[in-house]
């Protein structure tokens, strides 16, 4: 019930959609259970049972009052049919079609009110979990499988509605037709009605042992659901290697031997879960029989029951079944939705290491220089950085330059804040960057990396992600600057033109140049260009060198360089060793120095 409770909170916004399933739940309990009762007189005018009566009945208490009903019911019937017997009949089943009118209007409109706070409950869950996903560091994801995070906000979401919410239908509706039906059958036979009361504890621990092991069922269905998620997921990421390496039957055995177990445990799980309704079933079956036998001892024998009451209370007795079975696979529901929703929650109570402090600063401008003041930084037991200064002035270029490995690209996730420092601390203008909004610490940095990222989306809309409602010309001059107009124009719709999945339908080059544009458009004051040219042929490379000089004229530049040939221009370049500064200067100082620049320098030119 923990996670229930926690759930339920997301349906506060919509609880005026469920007083209002509360109210026409309780009507639909009511006129339930009296649909029912009015079947008495209608089979008393069928066998000719009726007392006519010509004067109303005095009502003398709720201990008497099926003879009031009924006296009631007779002196109506004897008013409107004035001695003929069609007619009568013809009120009494007029009264019964009626009562089971209300009874289904009643039914649906709690149903049509439900529907709304459900799938409420639902879009709010998912929106918050997305939100919750773009806010999670992504050191996260480092731990995380993709296709289980997808299985969560889709499958387990899903999950919670089927279980949880439908719940909320139940828990209102059925009880109360469960306790009008019992208070009507109390008012026509307490005897057999004692009989229902031995039945339900019965029946109650014979469904709870059922139950009991169908979380952890559940727990390993969705568990494995997300593990081929992440396996199709890898799959469609990594198309091009696999088939490459001819590797299909390798990913098609995981994926099988996933979906194999997924199979297993659904049957499990589900074999346990429908023996829930037929178990409800025969016990129920088996509570009618015994009242059968004693119901038809009193109508036969004792002659203390009337045969129309017993018929109705019968018809009352059966009508508690439904509910009953509704409870217990409400109850399974809810084991069943405890895995789904401990998944969830699991990623919703997450706490974010990168939180920012309470009163951030709004920092809107870059002023002077930005200081990497004696930082330390592992991503898991050995430090990556280690006691790492750096500073890097405003309208100046540094560039990192060093071996695979050695912390280059790291100090970019740093700056940008993607990871915290575990020592030391960065500043910019004199300001921790941990007392800045995270929102406006990003402003004020382009980010170009290696991979270009982007989006199934038009060309337009990659470029100006950056910046929201930006118009087509300035669109238009960033891709210029990026080398970029050219060959957007060629495509068939220009920049309306839809790129596919990761830009795959653009070229290396193409896709580098978007990214710069991007970067260009948003216009931010630092720069981080990480490793931007290094997967590029030499032609699409010279373009994108261009582009990149053009867009780092008067701006603050961090470049993390893997091809020395495009930094030669850099005012400072910093050479890395395995997370330390083993060299600092000009390209022409640090040639001169004849160290581990010129080295990779002359490896370089060797390659």
């Amino acid at each position: 019930m923990e996670y229930f409770k926690k759930i339920i909170r997301f349906a506060k916004p919509y609880r005026t959609y469920g007083y209002l399933n509360i109210f026409f739940n309780i009507l639909y309990a009511l006129f339930s259970a009296l649909s029912f009762a009015a079947l008495i007189p209608m089979l008393n005018e069928l066998f000719d049972q009726a007392k006519p009566r010509t004067t109303p009945p005095v009502f003398e208490g709720l201990g008497k009052a099926k003879d009031y009903f009924m006296e009631y019911m007779n002196y109506q019937v004897t008013q409107y049919s004035d001695g003929d017997k069609m007619k009568g009949l013809i009120l009494v089943i007029g009264l019964v079609l009626v009562l089971f009118l209300f009874k289904n209007i009643f039914n649906y409109l709690a149903m049509y009110f439900i529907t709304f706070l459900r799938n409420g409950v639902l879009k709010d869950i998912r929106n918050k979990m997305y939100k919750k996903i773009t806010d999670l560091p992504i050191s996260y994801y480092s731990e995380k499988r993709k296709g289980d995070v997808i299985a969560r906000i889709t499958s387990d979401v899903l999950e919670i509605q089927h279980s949880f919410l439908s719940v909320l239908e139940l828990i209102v509706r059925e009880p109360l037709t469960i306790l009008f039906t019992i208070i009507v059958m109390f008012l026509i036979s307490d005897k057999l009605t004692l009989f229902v009361f031995i039945f339900i504890p019965i029946a109650g621990s014979i469904i709870s042992w059922i139950g009991k092991s169908l979380k952890k069922h559940s727990d390993d269905v969705q568990r494995e659901q997300g593990q081929f998620l992440s396996t199709v997921e890898e799959t469609l990421g990594g198309l091009r290697v696999i088939k490459a390496f001819n590797s299909e039957s390798r990913f098609y055995k995981t994926f099988s031997d996933s979906t194999k177990r997924f199979f297993d445990f659904s049957n499990t799980l589900l074999n346990r879960q429908n023996l829930a309704s037929p178990t409800g079933e025969f016990l129920g079956i088996l509570v009618i029989g015994v009242l059968l036998w004693f119901g038809g001892k009193m109508v036969l024998i004792d002659k203390t029951l009337d045969a129309a009451s017993f018929i109705a209370y019968m018809g009352l007795a059966y009508n508690i079944l439904t509910p009953a079975k509704a409870i217990s696979k409400a109850s399974y529901g809810v084991k069943k939705g405890n895995a789904a929703a401990e998944r969830v929650l699991e990623i919703l109570e997450t706490e974010n290491p990168i939180a920012e402090i309470d009163n951030a600063i709004d920092k809107t401008t870059f002023e002077s220089e930005i200081t990497l003041k004696n930082i330390s930084f592992k991503y898991a037991d050995e430090f990556v950085l280690k006691n790492f200064d750096l500073t890097v002035k405003k309208g100046k270029t540094v560039a990192l330059v060093g071996q695979s490995g050695s912390g280059k690209s790291t100090i970019a996730n740093l700056v940008t804040r993607f990871y915290d420092v575990n020592e030391g601390e960065i500043l910019i203008d004199g300001t921790n960057i941990k007392s800045f909004t995270k929102k406006s610490l990003r402003n004020l940095m382009g980010l170009v990396t290696q991979d270009s990222i982007l989006f199934n989306e038009t060309v337009g809309n990659n470029i100006s992600l950056g910046k929201e409602n930006a118009t087509d010309e300035e669109i238009i001059e960033a891709a210029k600057i990026a080398n970029a107009h050219e060959f957007i124009c060629e495509l068939p719709n220009g920049y309306d033109t839809n790129i596919g999945d990761s830009g795959n339908k653009l070229s290396g080059g193409q896709k580098q140049r978007l990214s710069i544009a991007r970067a260009v458009l948003k216009n931010p004051p630092i720069m981080i260009l990480d490793e931007a040219t290094s997967a590029l042929d030499t032609e699409s490379e010279r373009l994108v060198q261009d582009a990149l000089e053009k867009m780092m004229r008067n701006r603050t530049s961090i470049v993390i360089a893997h091809r020395l040939s495009t930094i030669q221009k850099a005012d400072n370049i910093v050479v890395l060793q395995k997370g330390e500064i083993v060299e600092q200067g000009s390209h022409t100082e640090l040639l001169a120095a004849n160290g581990v620049y010129k080295k990779l320098v002359a490896m370089q030119s060797l390659g």
